[in-house]
């Protein structure tokens, strides 16, 4: 025994089983503690004093889920789908035996129970909840690329109808002590003091050993597979899944598959398919690389895996924002929203109140919708002050710039702000484009400016990107992570480049877009084919949102810089006759790829066609697809030669949650892994061939792919 569960048995002849993991936070399902519960559930049913048994935690929650960091590793190890099969099943086993053991088991759920732990309470013939907002029952695995494989597709909908569990299983949505008592997804709430006490209760005054599919004349509720609610949830479901994967995640679909063709015969056949499903999906790379990126390698990310060693943790409890348009507005909520004092300023009073608006709007969205009080509410805006006055930037621990994209304009901001601030205060860039090292020139304190790339909106996007100039020190990169930390986003960390990493990146999927339209590709092809891919818009409209003027402005200012023509090639061609000659210069205009009508959703604009020829013969989707994930993986790699990127996981993060880059290849770099580098390298050679210089792989990328280096070892 591995002494993860502590076993007592009471006078009243109450096994109590304790979840208790040493050294952990959380408990979390690893085959030693299911090990441990087999053979404590196979004791207590030999023991003729043992009435029933109660299962709870020694911790704040129950059971957070399977241990996702052995899992991970699945893909890489060469298991195959027979013994990712046989890994579920043996778990379904253990569930099942002490599902049928001959005894009363209840749950006592003190907290949240996710993924493999809410299995475990449905496999548990009577569930108390504690009642706290915090003790949510959900299963997140088909966001990791997997699906319930300890009896959840099976349990649930014959617990609490398919819809219900499509929600839960599908949507991986999260549900609440009210909600899921009402749902019957637990039978008792109550104080989370007193969940043991009425867990004990029921086993002594009720105690029924049998599931209720293990009874005669057993129906699903709300209506079996014949049902037509039934065969109305499957039919929509199939359709919404087809819309929202693109057929490009397998995890949701095979969940549905494993409820319906589950329930569709005997339990403990169902767990059988349930486990095959789940096989599968474990030896596939999709959930390798979902895995890895959106779960190990972000949890690290958010821990601050870069930040240096040997500087004192810190606190930003006063931050200066300069420039209260959208991108400043949003970073003065979010750090509001984590207690800070906030001095929003602009260059008028009315553009910093109007900055202040912004948060004041977002709260009231809040408030209608019941996730904040306005008490809560009116101290959340108490904390920003809007201001033209430099001088109210006195005593600020951080400041961060958000104003135009000028290098003059920014070092006139920073000039200002440092002779006012303390010494000791870091200033950052939020520019998306502009060299840190070239913007700290202005700087009397280089070694304390830093770039602090933002993603727009702040309040929804999870990202910053930390850009690092030639001279920026451990002290401020150390506080620039604490910060990122406490206003509860990921950060990831780059060397200085023009437009460092992310945005240099993405550029390249919007550039490909543009390219295929001048080649003569269908505009309405290029943007359902974007949306097929994974992206989350079309790489026309995701223009026409940033503008054309942007993209024309960045790509004379590079071409300057870099001592090369302008134009330089199709797609600055395309956007340069957009907005010189044809005057479309995006969504802010009114009018772009796009037209914008009033009183009507936005649609291409059917002028295209005359000045981009369609071609007779249209390529294939998947030869699109390819080139618009290709393109940007590639980028990444020359940003991993040139020192911009120092890790895997940056990239990955940074692709996935900065634009969009679709989360079933992992990210740029694990997309890279994933096919091979050699037959990427391959494939970048045909299409470098057939479209171009831009798709040619440097000797740097040959030598990678010549040794099979990949970039995660």
């Amino acid at each position: 025994m591995s002494n993860t569960i502590n076993y007592t048995v009471d006078a009243d002849g109450i096994a109590l089983l304790t979840f208790d993991l040493p050294g952990k936070s959380m408990n979390v399902l690893t085959p030693e503690l299911m090990q441990e519960l087999d053979a404590l559930v196979k004791q207590a049913a030999a023991d003729d004093a043992v009435k029933g048994l109660v299962l709870t935690s020694g911790k704040a929650a129950f059971i957070a889920g399977a241990d996702i960091k052995d899992m991970v590793t699945a893909y890489d190890r060469g298991v195959t789908p027979r013994e990712g099969y046989e890994f579920s099943y043996a778990l379904n086993r253990t569930l099942r035996n002490m599902e049928t053991c001959g005894k009363p088991v209840a749950a006592a759920i003190n907290g949240l129970a996710l993924g493999g732990g809410l299995e475990v309470c449905l496999a548990c013939h009577y569930r108390v909840l504690a009642d706290h907002p915090k003790a949510v029952l959900g299963f997140p695995e088909v966001n990791i690329g997997l699906l319930p494989g300890a009896g959840g597709t099976q349990r649930t909908p014959r617990l609490i109808g398919f819809r219900n569990a499509a929600t839960m299983v599908l949507q991986c949505r999260n549900q609440k002590p009210q909600q899921a008592l009402e749902m019957g997804l637990v039978q008792e709430l109550a104080p989370a003091d007193q969940v043991v006490d009425r867990a004990r209760r029921w086993v002594l005054e009720e105690g029924d050993p049998i599931a209720p599919w293990d009874k005669k004349g057993f129906k699903i509720p709300h209506g079996g597979l014949m049902s037509p609610g039934t065969a109305q949830t499957f039919m929509v479901g199939n359709a919404l899944l087809a819309k929202n994967t693109r057929h490009n995640y397998p995890a949701p679909i095979a969940a549905q598959s494993a409820m319906f063709e589950g329930c569709a015969t005997s339990f403990d056949d169902g767990l059988k398919i349930e486990s095959q499903y789940f096989g599968t999906l474990l030896a596939g790379p999709v959930a390798r690389n979902m895995m890895r990126s959106l779960f190990v390698n972000k949890g690290k990310a958010d821990k601050l895996a870069r930040r240096p060693e040997g500087v004192e943790k810190s606190q930003v409890r006063k931050l200066g924002i300069l420039g209260a348009g959208m991108m400043g507005a949003g970073i003065a909520y979010v750090s509001a929203q984590a207690g800070i004092e906030v001095v929003l300023l602009d260059t008028s009073q009315e553009a910093a109140e109007k900055g202040k608006a912004y948060s004041e709007g977002l709260l009231k969205k809040a408030m209608e919708r019941g996730k904040t009080t306005e008490e809560k509410a009116a101290a959340l805006l108490g904390l920003i002050k809007p201001t033209t006055s430099y001088h109210d930037l006195a005593g600020c621990d951080l400041v961060i710039e958000a104003v135009f994209e000028s290098v003059k304009i920014k070092a006139d901001v920073t000039a200002k702000t440092e002779a006012v601030v303390p010494e000791s205060c870091i200033f950052a860039s939020n520019t998306s484009t502009l060299p840190i090292t070239g913007l700290a020139e202005a700087s009397e304190r280089p070694e304390q400016f830093i770039g602090l790339h933002f993603f727009s909106p702040v309040d929804k996007m999870p990202l910053v990107e930390v850009i690092l100039g030639k001279k920026t020190n451990d002290e401020a990169i150390a506080r620039s992570l604490d910060y990122i930390q406490q206003i509860r986003k990921t950060p990831i960390v780059v060397n200085d480049s023009r437009g460092f990493y992310t945005s240099r990146v993405f550029s390249t999927f919007t550039a490909e877009g543009i390219s295929m339209l001048a080649e003569g590709v269908n505009p309405a092809l290029i943007e359902n084919v974007s949306k097929m891919t994974g992206m989350p818009v079309g790489a026309l409209a995701v223009t026409d949102e940033v503008t054309l003027e942007l993209a024309h402005k960045i790509g004379k200012e590079t071409a300057a810089a870099l001592g090369r023509d302008y134009p330089a090639d199709l797609s600055q061609e395309v956007i340069q006759k957009m907005v010189e000659d044809l005057d479309r210069k995006g969504k802010r205009f009114g009018k772009g790829f796009y037209d914008y009508p009033k009183d009507a959703k936005k649609h291409l604009w059917a002028g295209l066609a005359e000045h981009f020829p369609v071609a007779d013969t249209q390529p294939e989707v998947s030869e699109l697809k390819k080139r618009f994930l290709t393109i940007q993986a590639l980028e990444t790699a020359r940003c991993v030669e040139e020192g911009v990127l120092m890790h895997a996981e940056d990239a990955d993060i940074g692709s996935i949650f900065g634009w969009g880059f679709p989360p079933y290849t992992g990210g740029t770099l694990s997309y890279i892994d994933t096919i091979g580098i050699r037959e990427f390298v391959a494939e970048c050679d045909r299409m470098a061939a057939a479209y171009g210089e831009r798709f040619k792989a440097s000797a740097w990328l040959r030598e990678r792919a010549e040794s099979g280096q990949d970039f995660y070892a």
